[in-house]
């Protein structure tokens, strides 16, 4: 990459979601500067080429861009306005990019303050596509703010993006998150009862996806997770109880906005057993547990 289009990255959350985003970041030859309170996190990413920093303040300091990848919107506000915060190295000439998912109202009231306050602007990234998808920059990314600096963040998305679309102003990317988090709940659990109807009739689930391809019925959570819903393949693709985090947001979107949401309302409760269940922190297939009757490990 040329030197004018490498940029300085600061990375605020070393998570699963923010370690694949930083691996990507310094493949396709950003310098990336990282914060996050595990140390261990921190020293994992430096061996792969990332510069350690002692807090957020620390890592925007060096750096023209700034990513989020926060669990919800109380970590967002206190990395952003906490002590030794985001906001203490902001500027106009830098741009904060929250690839967290949290609620479009607080977001909008942020990116507001943090303008009025320092002059650095704030565009909304939520994604999808999870790891796979930042690994291989094909993330779908549904954003939030202002042409000019939707534009301006395009320097460091389009290296861990495939689809990176303005959605309308500060919030609307969250918003369209919750939307998107609406369809995988709903499909995440309608795969799982299609298993066990195919099972109970004698067709083999793991035929399924091949034989609807194409049909209406088809769709990339259908592609990618009959065969390991059918399997009881638990391996981590993303935890039920962050999706329970989404789905809780986007509860309170709805009752906020008086939108009736029946069959999600559902769902929401299905993953909320499931984490009441003490299988919160596991992978999404864990819904075929509950259809099974809760076997033992």
């Amino acid at each position: 990459m040329q030197d004018d289009q490498r940029a300085n990255v600061a990375v605020i959350g070393a998570g699963i979601m923010g370690t694949a985003i930083v691996t990507r970041l310094i493949e396709t030859g950003h310098r990336v500067h990282v914060f996050d309170l595990d140390p261990g996190k921190i020293a994992a990413l430096q061996a792969k080429g990332a510069s350690p920093a002692s807090s957020a303040e620390e890592a925007v300091s060096k750096s023209e861009f700034c990513i989020l990848s926060l669990n919800h919107a109380d970590i967002v506000r206190a990395v952003v306005f906490g002590e030794k915060s985001v906001a203490a190295s902001a500027n106009a000439d830098k741009v904060l990019i929250d690839m967290s998912s949290i609620d479009p109202a607080e977001t909008a009231d942020m990116a507001a303050r943090l303008e009025r306050k320092t002059g650095m602007v704030w565009v909304d990234c939520p994604l999808s596509g999870g790891v796979p998808g930042a690994l291989c920059g094909k993330l779908t990314i549904m954003a939030g703010g202002r042409e000019v600096d939707f534009e301006r963040a395009r320097k460091v998305m389009q290296h861990l993006s495939a689809n990176y679309t303005l959605m309308g102003a500060s919030g609307a990317g969250q918003t369209t998150k919750l939307i998107n988090q609406l369809f995988c709940a709903v499909l995440f659990q309608a795969v799982a009862e299609a298993v066990k109807l195919a099972e109970a009739g004698g067709v083999d689930p793991t035929a399924i996806p091949a034989a609807l391809a194409g049909g209406r019925a088809d769709s990339r959570i259908l592609q990618e997770f009959m065969q390991k819903f059918a399997a009881r393949d638990f391996s981590p693709t993303g935890r039920i109880d962050n999706m329970l985090k989404d789905l809780d947001s986007l509860q309170a979107f709805a009752l906020k906005t008086k939108t009736p949401l029946p069959m999600t309302g559902s769902v929401v409760e299905i993953h909320r057993l499931l984490c009441a269940a003490g299988l919160g922190a596991r992978d999404s297939a864990e819904m075929m547990r509950l259809l099974d009757g809760f076997p033992a490990d």
